[in-house]
């Protein structure tokens, strides 16, 4: 399937989560006009290194314009909701200002629930990670979760490096997902969080 693409370093879509974005660049305002007169899909995907036409990583997810605001100088701003993830196949040679490629959606497999122990020990690491960055959490909400909207929401708004955001997107399953977030929970938590010294998985 063609899919228009919205390439943007650190920002990662998982599906049954939504994305807040501010469109102000010419090329991207057209991205916007163009999927709203369409089917509405914005395709999210890392580039590889931060610069102008950068390679692709393999992995992305689709996303469909959810809430859209068009203000009076062309800029928009919008919600994405995110549909399913999808594997790049390739990037295609196009006219329009903005890259499209052509891919294929990916289901997840395996267990899509996780085990009373796999849950405990990410709310656990969570509680950890949140205390240790100073974060306020409405735990008795995040107890009423889905095991999806658990697990996608931890892994789309923790601060982790790029790299980080893109393995997680890139685990073929919940169950999975879960395992390598606990993991990152404690690689993260652990550090000082001194901005002048970032700590990634470079």
């Amino acid at each position: 399937m063609r899919l228009s693409i919205f390439p943007l370093p650190g920002a990662v879509l998982f599906p049954g989560l939504h994305l807040p974005l501010h469109m102000f660049e010419p090329r991207y305002r057209a991205l916007v006009s163009h999927a709203l007169s369409t089917d509405r899909k914005i395709a999210m995907i890392q580039p590889r290194e931060p610069r102008e036409g950068a390679p692709l990583f393999d992995v992305g997810c689709i996303g469909r314009i959810a809430d859209v605001e068009a203000l009076e100088d062309g800029r928009y701003n919008l919600t994405l909701e995110g549909e399913s993830r999808f594997r790049l196949l390739r990037e295609l040679d196009v006219v329009t200002p903005f890259r499209q490629v052509e891919g294929e959606a990916i289901a997840d497999t395996g267990e899509a629930l996780l085990s009373l122990g796999e849950r405990a020990s990410l709310e656990h690491e969570g509680r950890i990670f949140a205390e240790a960055r100073g974060y306020s959490v409405d735990w008795d909400s995040v107890a009423r979760l889905d095991d999806e909207s658990l697990v996608n929401g931890i892994a789309q708004i923790a601060p982790f490096d790029y790299a980080a955001k893109q393995a997680l997107l890139e685990s073929p399953n919940l169950r999975e997902r879960c395992d390598l977030l606990v993991q990152l929970l404690q690689f993260f938590g652990h550090q000082t969080g001194d901005d002048d010294d970032p700590v990634t998985l470079q």
